[in-house]
């Protein structure tokens, strides 16, 4: 007669093929996990106060106007960024697909398809780039840290931001990074 207890210690063994094993059960739980929710890019967080975003001594502070013109310029380079991405794209698939057509193709038209190749996959790299520093430019303006210098924390200036938008170094710093 086999009791409860011997057939829960034979199972293992049964299990593993008459091995038994001297493993125990962990009582230790997973770890939990806290999830932090995103944010949607294109949704702020909260109202920001164009006056708070750092300007240079001597300069006027943002007024929303300034700023929203500044957000306009962006989001329009986001959308002509995206449009020359995909004409690039397009382009590029067929500059592959005539690439590889016959054989017995002439060495300076193999040259000149390469170049082309090649200045086309410089420029879809170009545009995404810009697009990307697009993005960013427009979430920092939305986390309030627009017009800050990444490399040094200074203000960029306004006059720069406005001139170039997606600016994200202080003249000193970008003069700084040109000479390496």
């Amino acid at each position: 007669m086999t009791t409860a207890k011997s057939r829960a210690a034979a199972s293992p063994a049964a299990e593993n093929g008459g091995r038994t094993t001297n493993r125990k059960a962990s009582a230790k739980a997973a770890p939990t996990v806290h999830a932090v929710p995103v944010e949607h890019q294109d949704k702020p967080a909260k109202p920001m106060n164009p006056k708070s975003l750092p300007v240079r001594p001597g300069e006027s502070p943002w007024t929303k106007a300034e700023l929203n013109e500044v957000k306009q310029a962006l989001t329009e380079d986001i959308a002509r960024f995206q449009s020359q991405i995909e004409i690039s794209t397009a382009e590029l698939v067929g500059l592959l697909r005539d690439g590889s057509e016959g054989a017995g193709r002439d060495p300076a038209d193999v040259g000149s398809a390469n170049f082309e190749r090649d200045a086309e996959m410089s420029l879809a790299n170009n545009a995404r780039e810009m697009l990307e520093q697009s993005r960013l430019a427009l979430r920092h303006i939305e986390l309030g840290t627009y017009g800050s210098c990444d490399n040094c924390g200074q203000p960029i200036g306004k006059g720069r931001l406005q001139a170039f938008p997606r600016a994200t170094l202080c003249v000193t710093c970008k003069q700084r990074e040109e000479r390496r």
